[in-house]
């Protein structure tokens, strides 16, 4: 079946939700999100939304701690233009009804690791979940959006699908025109044509074996667009969350908030003695990529399975009503974390990496936005500032909007697209190839592409990844199009891509982190593009 829409917006988490909501009121919008509507990254957020609003905060101040965790590589005319907005974007989803902790008197200001100030702007210990209920809210009651659940885009349409030979120039442009997109319930491909399309898709964390991400954050947005012709860049920097709770039985990861560590949380080895202070003169609330390497070296040397988050010394009521999400998890599996530590390891959490857009949340393909998790604008650099990630989504959806709503013109129009092409597919029967080669590339991503990295690591990843493209795609090509066969086609993309990137960086900065370069050089002070040959 074949749609037509003003604006294609791929991905239902905070970037995409904004976006819709900023131009319904011009344009017919239609979401496409893979599993209900609420089912994203931003859902699971606990900590809130980073914003110089303190008294005793200001815009310089946050756009230093922005600069110091990216290691050089922020692009300062971007961080600037992001947290200058943060203001106005905290007041605006306000204004759609989202209830700030102490909205109404003074709102209440958590602290987390590498700002400076109390800034994260917050809803208790989900954050996340308040706004994206609210926010599909409004979505689901605006005549100008439609919602299509369990649909799963499969590749971007470009002029290169169309049966058009003068379309086919190698020098024209490259120019999105919508996307095709699965029909989970159904099977059936409907062809989406839009004159403008937003990727909002979120990250890859489940290219990890260990991962805070849900099952949706399988990288299909880079993938996409990387096949389309847009450049990536920085895929190397994955951001490990130091804390996810520990609990092998658990099928859904449990995030442990950096807002703990914010409050007081002290981490522990089993013995109870501590060792933050060896490793950084901030202790807990040292930027994510020094509690993640420290928490990984005290596992690999002592042979521990986790260490452990203290908050017993805090006031009980302050624990039960500042983190009751978290309460309430972990006494679900006997842990009252008002008396007892929380047992916690680092997991995969966040790609500072992404699709490369400017200022305006522009791709390198012509109509192709992107925002949120899937782009790399330069606010994180080599690290992201904890709760940078939320204001990042808001200010280029805001700017991607505003972009679109001047530029929108009348004349544009979509050429006939041609449908899905199934001929020369069959079903082989053979479909344990997927799972069992998904398990094996989470495995080698988190053994050799981790948290300490080394070259011969990276390059034993490179070749076993590579004999795993070679089979899923030939694989793909002779078979129906599933969900989990394109989500697995998109892990080895991604996953290629930080490998490539992560042996392109001689020297560790950041979020990268290799044994062979410990050193960090003025030589590698640029981001590693790269785009399909």
């Amino acid at each position: 079946m074949e749609k037509r829409y003003d604006i294609l917006v791929i991905g239902s988490g905070i970037a995409g939700l904004f976006f819709a909501l900023k131009l319904a009121d011009r344009f017919k919008i239609l979401i496409v999100t893979k599993q209900q509507a609420t089912v994203s990254n931003t859902y699971y957020a606990q900590g809130g939304i980073a914003a110089p609003v303190g008294k005793d905060d200001s815009v310089e101040l946050h756009i230093q701690d922005t600069l110091e965790t990216g290691r050089g590589l922020s692009r300062e005319a971007v961080v600037r233009r992001i947290i200058s907005y943060a203001s106005q974007g905290i007041r605006e989803l306000m204004d759609m009804g989202v209830q700030f902790t102490g909205a109404g008197s003074n709102l209440e200001l958590g602290k987390e690791g590498g700002h400076s100030r109390e800034r994260i702007v917050h809803v208790k210990d989900f954050t996340g979940k308040a706004i994206e209920e609210r926010m599909v809210e409004l979505v689901r009651s605006h005549p100008n959006i439609d919602i299509s659940e369990h649909s799963f885009a499969i590749d971007l349409i470009t002029q290169h699908h169309l049966r058009i030979p003068e379309s086919r120039k190698k020098k024209e442009a490259v120019r999105c025109f919508g996307a095709y997109v699965l029909n989970t319930k159904t099977g059936e491909i409907d062809t989406v044509l839009a004159r403008y399309t937003l990727l909002a898709s979120g990250g890859c964390g489940r290219v990890y074996f260990h991962t805070t991400n849900p099952p949706v954050a399988t990288g299909d947005g880079i993938a996409m667009a990387f096949r389309a012709g847009a450049r990536v860049a920085n895929m190397e920097f994955i951001q490990f969350h130091p804390t996810k709770l520990y609990n092998p039985s658990d099928t859904v990861p449990f995030l442990i908030s950096e807002a703990v560590r914010g409050a007081g949380g002290i981490l522990r080895r089993k013995d109870g003695s501590t060792f933050m202070e060896k490793y950084n003169p901030k202790r807990e609330l040292a930027p994510r990529d020094i509690v993640a390497r420290a928490i990984d070296h005290e596992l690999k040397t002592t042979g521990a399975q986790c260490v452990y988050l203290d908050v017993t010394h805090l006031d009980q009521d302050f624990v039960k009503s500042h983190f009751p999400t978290i309460y309430e998890h972990c006494l679900s599996i006997g842990i009252d974390i008002t008396k007892e530590w929380i047992p916690v390891v680092p997991a995969a959490h966040y790609m500072c990496g992404g699709v490369v857009v400017d200022e305006n949340g522009r791709t390198d393909i012509e109509k192709l936005y992107a925002s949120g998790e899937v782009a790399y604008t330069g606010l994180h650099g080599a690290n992201r500032l904890a709760s940078n990630s939320l204001l990042e989504s808001l200010a280029i959806s805001h700017f991607a909007a505003e972009d679109i709503r001047q530029n929108f013109g009348s004349g544009e129009s979509v050429p006939p697209v041609p449908p899905w092409d199934t001929s020369g597919v069959f079903d082989s029967h053979e479909w344990v190839v997927i799972s069992h080669n998904r398990l094996e590339l989470e495995h080698i991503m988190w053994d050799y592409v981790g948290i300490v990295r080394s070259d011969r690591r990276l390059n034993m990843a490179r070749d076993r990844i590579e004999k795993i493209s070679c089979e899923v795609l030939d694989f793909y090509s002779k078979n129906p199009v599933r969900q989990d066969l394109v989500e697995l086609r998109n892990l080895v993309s991604v996953a290629e891509l930080i490998v490539r990137s992560a042996l392109a960086r001689k020297e560790s900065r950041g979020l990268h982190y290799n044994v062979n370069y410990p050193y960090t050089s003025e030589e590698f002070k640029k981001d590693t593009i790269l785009k399909t040959s």
